[in-house]
Formats: C-alpha cells, structure tokens, sequence
C-alpha cells in the first residue's frame, strides 16, 4: 500500500476471501485522524523555537508591526530551522488521504472483479481540478493596495476573496466591504485581531468567537481564516460559518506544524474545511529565497495529478513590488493557463463551498441502465468511472 515517508506500511494486515477485503484499521477513523492532524507529532502545541513560550511568543507579536521584513525573515529562518528534515507530512504536498482511499478501492474492485465504479466528479463542468486564489491583508498598507491587486487579477480573468482583520491596524467599513464585492471579489473574515492567541485558551476563544460570527455576519462573510494558520480543528463547532481556510496541507514552513495530508474539501463537523494546499507568498520569497514560480508549479502539478484543490494564499502586503509582483503575476498567468488548456476551475472560496456541499449530497443512480446523477447541483455535475490500471486507479469523465 502507497504510504508517505516515515509511515508505515498496513498492507501486510490487508486480508481478501470471499470478495471481502478486511483492513487491520479502521479507514474513517484514519482519515478523520489526518484531517485533524492527529498523528504522532501533532498537536497544536508544535510551536517551536523562538516562539515555543507563551510569552516570547506574545512578546514577538506585540514588536512585530515594528519589524521590517529583513529582520522577520531571519527570526522566521531560525524558528523554522531543520524543517527539511520532517518526513511526514510530505513535502511538498501530501496525498496521505487520497492515496489511501484510492488504494481501498482498488483492493475493493479486485476483490469483487470488478472493472469500473462510477462516481460524481470532484468538480463542475467536468473541470480537471480547482484553483482559489486568497489575500490576507495584514496592515493598513495592504489595505490601500486592495484596488490595485483586484485589477491584476481581473487583468487574468481571476477572481478573489480577501480576508480582513476585523481588531486589527486599519478600519473594516461598510464602504470597503461594498468596494471589494462590486468588482466580483469576496470578503472573509481573518481571526479577530492577529495577535497569535485566538487559540492560546478554550474560555477566551469561546468568546472571541462570538465576535467573530457576529462580525461575520455583519460583513456578509461566510469564511473565516485565523491568523498565521495557527488552529485547533476541535473548537471550530464554536464558530458560525459556512468554511474555513486555516489548515495547511503540509505545514513545514507554517509556525504551527502539522497538515492535512489532502488536496481536497473535508468537513469538521458542520464547517467544511479548504485547506492551504500551496506555501505562501511570504514562505516562498523569504523563507525559501525563490522568487520564481517553480516552487509552486511544483506544487500544481502535485495536486492536478489528484484532481485536487490549488490554494493561494498572496499578501497585498508583501508582494506587490518588485521580483514578487513579477513572480505573483506569472502565477496568475499559469493559472489562466491551465485554466484554457486543462479546464481547470479558477473559484471564489464561497463557489467551491457550495459546489462541495452539493456535491456531498449527489448520488450516482442507474436508469434504463444508463448512470445518472440525483441531488441539488446535478446539471454541473458530471458521472465519472475509476478503473483499475495496473496498480493504480484511472478516471475517465
């Protein structure tokens, strides 16, 4: 059975009689365990270095506004120092969950003889995979760049969410909102006030909550990121939104470690997670050094050979000059790309919310023995067949 480095291999526990496959373990548990980062290592503790203590950390925050990016970047170096010895999850995109699944039913069709299993495409249109471009915007700063950074991605037919800090530099108004949303773009909100403690205390994050959805629902915002991805899966019934976007498919050069090990939509409970599934502006300039896209291309390719979910997260803040412009606009330039050659779906995050809620909804059903598709959302949706190639599965639209 494909596993990520540093997992160990099940297979040998895998039993077959009777067209019956029997697995030494229990598969939604394990699923469910790598969505909430719950393996050996986790844990929303995995704060390390200069910021493992609370107040180091609180200290570091409160200074932060004051420290150019020169001095962040080598603060940033040494807390991160050695990620490239973390073997899981697997850099630079992990497939832990997609791999697994697909390896299940494989086992399953061989054990059965059977040739194909059709099932609902992951996307519309019979799209070959889905790209969401995000902005954080972090200071008053990125905020007057909003206009100018919506024009360069209208300029390659992308559209965009911006997550705003309600508590934080600048001031969130009603006229603001209104701008970003008239010109096709979405709004979501991003932690409270950025400090890095949204999720330090159960008690204050209960309350910091009720702001938020509060917020949440003056804003119209049917998203919510925290700030610098720091998360606990386990709170999120507290919040009252459609989705979140704060949990990195592989968290190496992210302050809080861990990942998702998917390239796909997942639900906690009633909130329905898009994960990170590509490094940020920030960690790619600064952390990494590159200012070429190849990092991220790198990435893409990953994640399409899955037919998954390609999520940005772009800084007004950040990169909107220099070798970082130029490096954002040819990320954008390859998406438009792969949008006309591959059918991929350039989404806002509220579109691939609700077309993965359809979706969770849909059923393939047989008449007249021809497949078809029931349930909300089914003129965009597509019937598709996973066949058994060699070793591996194949899908055919």
């Amino acid at each position: 059975m494909p596993t990520s480095a540093g997992c160990d291999d099940a297979a040998e526990g895998v039993s077959r009689s009777a067209a019956v496959v029997g697995l030494p373990f229990d598969l939604s548990e394990i699923v469910d365990n790598l969505h909430r980062e719950r393996y050996p290592g986790d844990g929303h503790a995995q704060k390390r270095g200069i910021l493992s203590s609370r107040a180091v950390q609180r200290a570091y925050y409160a200074v932060r506004p004051w420290l150019g990016v020169p001095v962040r970047k080598h603060l940033q170096r040494a807390f991160l120092r050695n990620w490239e010895r973390l073997r899981f999850p697997q850099w630079p995109v992990d497939t832990t969950v997609e791999e697994l699944l697909e390896r299940v039913l494989w086992l399953c069709m061989a054990a059965r003889k059977i040739e194909r299993v059709p099932f609902v495409w992951f996307w519309p249109e019979r799209a070959s995979g889905c790209a969401m471009v995000t902005h954080d915007v972090e200071t008053k700063a990125g905020l007057e760049l909003v206009p100018e950074i919506i024009e360069i991605d209208n300029a390659f037919g992308i559209k965009s969410s911006f997550q705003l800090i309600p508590n934080g530099a600048y001031t969130v108004s009603p006229q603001l909102l209104e701008s970003i949303r008239a010109r096709g773009c979405e709004v979501g909100i991003q932690d409270l006030s950025h400090d890095g403690n949204l999720f330090d205390d159960h008690d204050r994050f209960r309350r910091r909550a009720a702001t938020i959805n509060r917020l949440a629902r003056e804003y119209g915002a049917s998203g919510f990121r925290a700030g610098r991805l720091y998360r606990n899966t386990d709170w999120y019934g507290e919040l009252d939104v459609a989705y979140d976007m704060s949990v990195p498919n592989v968290g190496h050069l992210e302050a809080q470690r861990g990942g998702c090990c998917t390239v796909f939509p997942y639900f906690v409970g009633e909130v329905l997670e898009l994960p990170v599934t590509t490094s940020q502006d920030y960690s790619v300039f600064h952390i990494l050094g590159d200012y070429s896209i190849d990092h991220w291309k790198r990435q893409i390719a990953l994640i399409f050979e899955k037919h998954g979910l390609a999520s940005f997260i772009v800084h007004p803040d950040y990169s909107m000059k220099g070798r970082a412009l130029e490096a954002y606009k040819q990320l954008l330039g390859h998406l438009a790309e792969l949008r006309s050659q591959r059918m991929v779906w350039t989404a806002l995050p509220q579109d691939v919310n609700r077309w993965w809620r359809e979706r969770s909804q849909m059923r393939v059903t047989r008449r007249n023995g021809v497949d078809e598709i029931a349930g909300p959302g089914r003129d965009a949706a597509s019937v598709a067949y996973a066949s058994m190639n060699g070793d591996r599965l194949s899908y055919v639209v």
